[in-house]
């Protein structure tokens, strides 16, 4: 197999080792901002290589939502403590619901279309990039993480929705990386 034709998806792979390892370093250390910055950067690179190098493909964007759904289920489950320790009780509520209506998704596309599926769009992208932003909100302020909380939940609400909408009426899902377009 040729390198070039598999570097994004190695890429991605370093993602999905890099989620293991954050169940091994302590929340909030310089191990874990080291793993998380290696984990940021392959889900940056990882599709700016693949469609700079025209090496896109479905197992591509299979493998990196699935990276990208390991990698922030372990840093959640790895900062669990320290965010239940901050955050507003009611933010949980809000928290359940869209973990709910993207379980919900996913079983959608399970039925509709039987796979795993999970779409690129501009607000799913906007709730990764404002997850990933979290552990940093985490070194500061209870009020600063639950104001930024609350903006982040209505995001994340407004993604799950409108994929949730999406899954339900989309005809067939976009094949090799192509985005759909938000309205």
């Amino acid at each position: 197999m040729s390198i070039k034709k598999n570097i994004a998806n190695f890429v991605t792979s370093v993602r999905l080792l890099g989620a293991i390892a954050l169940f091994f370093v302590e929340p909030l250390s310089v191990g874990f901002f080291v793993v998380f910055g290696i984990c940021g950067l392959s889900d940056a690179l990882d599709g700016f290589l693949a469609r700079t190098l025209k090496i896109t493909s479905a197992f591509g964007s299979k493998l990196d939502s699935v990276a990208d759904l390991t990698f922030y289920s372990s840093m959640m489950l790895n900062l669990f403590e320290k965010i239940a320790e901050k955050l507003f009780k009611g933010l949980w509520i809000f928290l359940f619901i869209i973990l709910a209506i993207r379980i919900a998704v996913y079983l959608i596309s399970a039925i509709r279309f039987n796979r795993f599926s999970s779409l690129h769009t501009i607000l799913n992208k906007a709730t990764g990039a404002g997850m990933f932003i979290l552990p940093f909100i985490l070194l500061g302020s209870s009020t600063l993480l639950n104001i930024y909380g609350t903006v982040l939940c209505l995001i994340g609400l407004a993604a799950a929705l409108q994929e949730l909408v999406y899954y339900i009426t989309l005809k067939e899902i976009p094949q090799n990386g192509k985005k759909i377009k938000d309205s």
